[in-house]
């Protein structure tokens, strides 16, 4: 799984399973890059929110130092909401942070400009403690700055993430470069198809975050997934990843666990009705978003309508 990959609409080739980095405990970031690069992954998902970038640049500086080249490991960050009107300059703070010269990838994090300078430097609030978006600027106009990313050498390629069908309808017509990624959390309770189709449509390459379910990974007790392990006699991680490659996504496996991280390498090649079985589950239990930040903002998701 660890070397399979997908290509991007610009050509790059970008690893099929990544290491995530999202609420991973501070002072075991830098040893689960460090491990995860040691056993094969070449793909980590970072963001500047994440506040540990600093980690994942000593993990991976840890890694380089051992011999692995820059060209072989795919490295993700992302544009936070109080710096849409100056992507460059989140940018360069990340750049800092990791110890590169430039990430292979740069996502809008959410299509929510919040005031870059309000209260807080990444969660400005009102008195009432409602977000202070910037509601004199669009996504449309970050995209514009994240464009001219591309000149810099910075960036190699530019996508986005949490982008309903609605908000990359709005987008699509102003872009001079289409968005080589949406990162969505993308799980059995939530296939997102509708969004995950204009992608396709598009060229643009589904990112699933969440895959278990996120946070006590829920979809492990779900029967559904525990018969399609069983069948492979593999755990129902394994499956739940497996299912996103299966469906064209890359998909991200956040650990910090050596052996989970190794664990997650070794997942089945599902077969068609493996699939069906996994995409019948919402169906039947509903549907469930376990990530949705209270931004204030309808992101145009069907589910959050």
């Amino acid at each position: 799984m660890a070397t399979q990959s997908f290509t991007l609409n610009n050509g790059a080739k970008i690893p099929a399973l990544g290491l995530g980095t999202w609420q991973s405990d501070p002072g075991q970031v830098k040893d689960a890059v460090a491990h995860a690069l040691r056993v094969g992954y070449r793909h980590v998902d970072a963001a500047f929110v994440y506040g540990n970038e600093n980690e994942v640049g000593e993990g991976l500086k840890q890694a380089f130092d051992s011999g692995l080249k820059r060209e072989d490991v795919f490295v993700t960050s992302k544009l936070w909401c109080t710096y849409h009107r100056k992507p460059e300059d989140c940018l360069d703070e990340g750049l800092k942070r990791l110890g590169l010269d430039y990430v292979d990838l740069y996502l809008i994090h959410w299509p929510a400009p919040m005031n870059p300078n309000g209260n807080h430097p990444l969660f400005p609030k009102h008195p009432d403690g409602s977000r202070d978006l910037d509601t004199e600027w669009s996504h449309i106009d970050t995209w514009k700055g994240m464009e001219k990313l591309l000149k810099t050498g910075k960036v190699k390629a530019i996508g986005v993430s949490n982008y309903s069908k609605k908000y990359l309808e709005e987008l699509l017509p102003h872009c001079e470069t289409i968005p080589a990624v949406n990162q969505i959390e993308n799980h059995p309770y939530l296939p997102q198809q509708e969004i995950a189709d204009l992608c396709r449509e598009k060229g643009i390459l589904i990112e699933a975050y969440s895959p278990l379910g996120s946070t006590g990974s829920p979809l492990f007790q779900e029967e559904g997934v525990q018969e399609v392990a069983k069948k492979h006699n593999v755990g129902p991680g394994a499956v739940l990843l497996s299912y996103q490659v299966s469906k064209g996504h890359v998909v991200l496996a956040k650990s910090v666990t050596p052996s989970r991280i190794e664990e997650n390498m070794n997942i089945p090649k599902l077969d068609s009705s493996d699939v069906q079985a996994l995409d019948k589950i919402h169906k039947a239990k509903g549907v469930t978003r376990f990530v949705y930040p209270d931004f204030g903002v309808n992101f145009g998701f069907p589910d959050k309508q």
